[in-house]
């Protein structure tokens, strides 16, 4: 019996290791478009058989019993072939009659796996809602628990009633800011209790920062906790440093467990002017600072940031996820107040309503 030879481990060098990264990547580059070409082909075709579904009924030409004739005949003709029972088919026709007419969401419909499309179709009440998430789940690449996640969180409902509280200067100067801060951050993965210090935030935030990132928005990248900054000969640490690759500028997050008050602005406001002194690459916007507090009254808040000179916003971290059915209602008021009510049309929303 011959001998097993013994494995040889080849000594990878660092010039080796940067031509295989590139080799590396176009592999994930070419299996990322494949993915892409698959899914396209699958939603055209579901976009085809509802089409033809929907045609064929709405003329009378069909009934709903041909429907379950016709699942029969493919699970019979194509016997390997799953997903086409009748349930399936009639979600295939519900898919193309919501977009149908949907000049500015029917292009974007390839870009979403089948299963996002059963969540949104599934969960939205109205025709710009099925917009946003549309739009979001295709800008954060979210999964399909993410998805479901952020329906759970209302997203959309506090996004269209809250929108994020910022300085003038933010509007002015960043004019995307509008479209990556919030009002309010879920972060009730961290499964923090109803009296916690800063610690416990910052450790949890720390400790969960893949969903604190996920949250904040793809576009962020983590720079540091507690990170440095030194002043007349004094040491500072700020709670949490990021850089937003679409602002192109460095994002400061000061943590508070308590409501804001005026006063918390100053600090964030000394920490944002030593990044853009010592930090801030010369390439780079200025940076902006976020506070993120427990609770925040928003009469305090606006007056707070009326006069500021600095890029600063004021949000809010939520420990448990909102009610939802109380934010629809709020939500179903706030449209009648817009007399908007009335079947919404895409790219005529209410004044609050993100531009993604």
């Amino acid at each position: 019996m011959p001998s097993k030879l013994p494995s040889t481990k080849l000594k990878v060098t660092k010039k080796d290791e940067a031509t295989f990264s590139e080799v590396a990547k176009l592999i994930a580059a070419s299996k990322e478009k494949a993915f892409q070409a698959v899914n396209t082909a699958l939603i055209d075709l579901y976009w085809n058989i509802g089409a033809t579904i929907s045609r064929k009924i709405e003329t009378a030409e069909w009934g709903d019993g041909v429907v379950e004739r016709l699942a029969q005949f493919i699970a019979r003709t194509e016997p390997g072939l799953r997903g086409f029972t009748r349930r399936n088919l009639f979600r295939m026709r519900q898919f193309y009659e919501a977009y149908k007419e949907e000049s500015i969401v029917t292009p974007l419909v390839t870009q979403l796996p089948w299963s996002h499309h059963l969540i949104i179709l599934g969960q939205s009440k109205r025709v710009e809602e099925r917009e946003f998430y549309i739009r979001m789940a295709i800008r954060e690449r979210w999964s399909r628990r993410e998805l479901e996640r952020q329906f759970n969180s209302a997203l959309f409902e506090r996004v269209i009633l809250h929108p994020p509280k910022v300085t003038p200067l933010v509007t002015q100067r960043y004019p995307d800011a509008i479209n990556v801060f919030r009002d309010a951050y879920a972060v009730e993965f961290l499964d923090l209790p109803a009296s916690h210090a800063e610690a416990d935030l910052h450790r949890g935030l720390l400790e969960k920062l893949k969903n604190f990132l996920i949250e904040l928005g793809r576009d962020f990248c983590f720079v540091g906790s507690e990170y440095p900054l030194q002043v007349g000969n004094r040491d500072f640490a700020l709670d949490l440093l990021f850089f937003h690759r679409g602002l192109n500028c460095l994002v400061a997050i000061e943590l508070k467990v308590s409501e804001f008050e005026p006063e918390f602005l100053g600090k964030l406001d000394f920490y944002l002017e030593a990044l853009d002194r010592d930090v801030r690459k010369p390439h780079e916007q200025p940076s902006i600072g976020v506070l993120l507090c427990a609770s925040k009254n928003d009469e305090v808040v606006e007056y707070s940031l009326s006069r500021s000179l600095s890029p600063t916003l004021i949000a809010q971290y939520e420990t448990q996820l909102p009610d939802k059915k109380l934010l629809q209602a709020k939500l179903h008021e706030f449209y009648l107040q817009n007399a908007i009510e009335s079947k919404p049309r895409l790219g005529k929303r209410p004044s609050r309503t993100k531009k993604l």
